[in-house]
């Protein structure tokens, strides 16, 4: 049995395994399984691949997307500038595991949608899907400023620093965040909601549930919203080239 799975925690919110499912099944890979690893401590992924020795590829998702990189033994070029690693290729090499990191988010959120007529950016957090997301905007030429709770760059602003004029501007604003993300619907990013406008584009990576409040708050301003679930396959495919060859 050849296995793909998740690792991260906490994984309810995940669909990423019905996804690989049926995926699996179109494929007619009978011998193949998904499988999610919800892993309290990284500490516990060494156990994870003796116990299992058919991985052949793994997903990452929070909030392991950085913490997972020194224990991989090889980087992608574009996981290794992002700063992020999303995928995992388990490779056999004479009795030791090979671990070569990649991103795929950055590839899965640039193709998820048109970001035309934005030229400036919010990225609501700092985590690993956060930077993937900077990759891919510099890759359109969009700038970008990341928002967190408090500043800690040049290019970072504090939450209370969202002015008018700034929203004025940044017509592209991203949910990079595990705010309003299933169980914790009810969750999400203090923006100042009342600046958005018709010009606007809020785009969640979160997609369980599918309409979050900050979309739902977004959409109320006139906003165009979308949410993270094109993003989740885009990847995912991008993912499962990487693990076949393909």
């Amino acid at each position: 049995m050849i296995i793909y799975g998740l690792i991260g925690y906490p994984l309810s919110h995940s669909r990423s395994g019905s996804w690989f499912a049926e995926k699996l099944r179109k494929e007619g890979k009978s011998g193949y399984s998904y499988l999610d690893f919800p892993l309290s401590s990284l500490n516990e992924f060494p156990v994870l691949l003796c116990g299992h020795p058919g991985l052949e590829g793994l997903n990452v998702t929070i909030p392991y997307k950085e913490q997972i990189i020194p224990w991989l033994e090889e980087l992608d070029p574009k996981a290794e500038i992002i700063g992020a690693v999303n995928t995992i290729l388990i490779r056999k090499e004479k009795g030791h595991i090979h671990l070569k990191g990649f991103n795929t988010d950055a590839d899965g959120f640039l193709q998820s949608a048109d970001f035309s007529g934005h030229r400036k950016a919010l990225i609501l957090g700092t985590g690993g899907a956060a930077k993937a997301v900077a990759f891919a905007l510099a890759e359109k030429g969009i700038s970008y400023l990341f928002v967190s709770r408090s500043k800690k760059s040049t290019n970072h602003i504090s939450y209370q620093e969202l002015s008018e004029e700034v929203f004025s501007s940044h017509t592209l604003v991203v949910n990079a965040t595990p705010l309003g993300m299933f169980p914790s619907e009810e969750t999400f990013p203090p923006i100042p909601y009342h600046f958005l406008s018709e010009n606007h584009f809020l785009y969640d990576l979160v997609y369980n549930p599918e309409m979050t409040v900050f979309m739902k708050k977004g959409s109320a301003a006139g906003a165009r919203v979308q949410n993270g679930i094109r993003m989740l396959e885009i990847q995912a495919e991008l993912s499962y080239r990487i693990w076949n060859n393909s």
